[in-house]
């Protein structure tokens, strides 16, 4: 008995929550709720916006960082991207920026979490262009795109 009760509470909670959690009149699914409320806890500020037909955003706000994380419709977590300064980049990362630009400015940092590990996404200005740049953990220039 008390077994059915917690299972119904459950359900009625989440069926609340997806009727509050609206994007441009869709419904972000239940499993993909479900998986962010798995994942992430003490969120703040929660916008949705869909990506594609596969794939869901959830923007939010956490331990006073802004933070995105993307979910596919079945509930499987993709990745997660917060911003960081510059300064706060490991120096192996600064290593290969240096190696690759020259006179260089970061605009935007942010890491990027996702099943292959960590990597790092720059956008970088030099004095001829602008580039958005992916570094994973092991130092590999896996991005580079010309932003002009």
């Amino acid at each position: 008995m008390k077994k059915t009760l917690i299972i119904a509470f459950t359900i009625s909670v989440l069926s609340m929550q997806s009727c509050i959690h609206k994007t441009d009149s869709e419904m972000v699914p239940e499993e993909v709720l479900t998986a962010l409320n798995a994942k992430f806890k003490d969120y703040k500020k929660l916008k949705w916006e869909k990506e594609n037909e596969e794939e869901w955003e959830a923007e939010f706000v956490m331990d006073e960082k802004e933070y995105s994380a993307n979910f596919l419709t079945n509930g499987d977590w993709k990745e997660t991207e917060y911003e960081i300064k510059g300064s706060d980049l490991p120096d192996k990362i600064l290593y290969i920026l240096n190696e690759n630009f020259s006179d260089y400015k970061i605009e935007e940092c942010e890491i990027v979490l996702s099943n292959e590990g960590t990597s790092y996404e720059m956008e970088i200005k030099t004095n001829k262009e602008e580039f958005e740049i992916l570094i994973d953990s092991k130092g590999n220039l896996t991005k580079q795109e010309n932003e002009d």
